[in-house]
Parts: structure tokens; C-alpha cells; sequence
């Protein structure tokens, strides 16, 4: 059993907006939280789009591929963010929820994807603040 924080980003294809936020978040917090994704319908690859707007800042997810989202996983996460997967993403009593209503960057150019990974950062980085107060 770790003591530090995991974080698990859930959305449907686990190929677009949940790979950018682990990828902002393991960027981030290094190995100060636990970051996990997964989606409720896993894509086959993760959005090319969205791998070339993280190259652009830096943050390589081009290793990463979708997974299918699993109660276990979900049961042991201490804070779930869920990005437009609906019901489909189960509740668990006593979790921490937040549901980031985001722009979907399926089908979309990097041009497109470009303002969703910025306004994911921001929210990774007040997500990270509030697990990992400074100082």
C-alpha cells in the first residue's frame, strides 16, 4: 500500500483527454502521485492529435495505450476524473469526483486538440495543488 495519491482519469476511448491529463500529471508530480487511465470503450490507439500536441509542450504519450476501464482499478484510486464518459464510469462511496467538462479532441486536428491540452493542464495543476499542498 503506497501513501501517496493516485489519480485515475476516466473517459470513453481512453485515447484523447485522459491520456493528455496522466500525461500532465505524471509531467507534473514525477512519482509524487500514482497516475492511472482508463476509458469506458477503449479506442485501438491514442489520438495521433493529441500525442503531437503533448510532443509540441514537451510531454511525451506516445507509449501510452488505451485501457479498459476496471473496477478494481476505479475501487483503489483515491481521486476519479471523469471526462465525458457518462454513466458508464461506476461510483464508488467515498471516492473523490470531479467531472471536467472538456471538448472532445476525437477527429480533430492538433490545431483543435491545442486549447483542450492547455485547459487540461491548468486543471491538472490545480488537481495537483490540492493533493500535494507546497510547503
Amino acid at each position: 500500500m503506497s501513501d501517496k495519491p493516485s489519480v485515475l482519469f476516466v473517459c470513453v476511448h481512453n485515447a484523447g483527454r485522459s491520456q493528455m491529463a496522466a500525461g500532465w500529471l505524471r509531467h507534473l508530480a514525477g512519482d509524487a502521485v500514482e497516475v492511472r487511465s482508463a476509458g469506458s470503450a477503449p479506442a485501438g490507439t491514442v489520438n495521433p492529435a493529441a500525442v503531437e500536441a503533448m510532443r509540441e509542450v514537451g510531454v511525451d504519450i506516445s507509449d501510452q495505450s488505451p485501457k479498459l476501464l476496471e473496477y478494481a482499478t476505479a475501487e483503489s484510486s483515491d481521486v476519479i476524473v471523469t471526462m465525458g464518459c457518462g454513466d458508464a464510469c461506476p461510483v464508488f462511496p467515498g471516492k473523490r469526483y470531479e467531472d471536467w467538462k472538456l471538448a472532445d479532441p476525437a477527429g480533430q486536428d492538433v490545431e483543435a486538440v491545442r486549447p483542450i491540452r492547455d485547459e487540461i493542464r491548468a486543471r491538472v495543476e490545480r488537481l495537483l495543488r490540492e493533493l500535494i499542498p507546497a510547503g
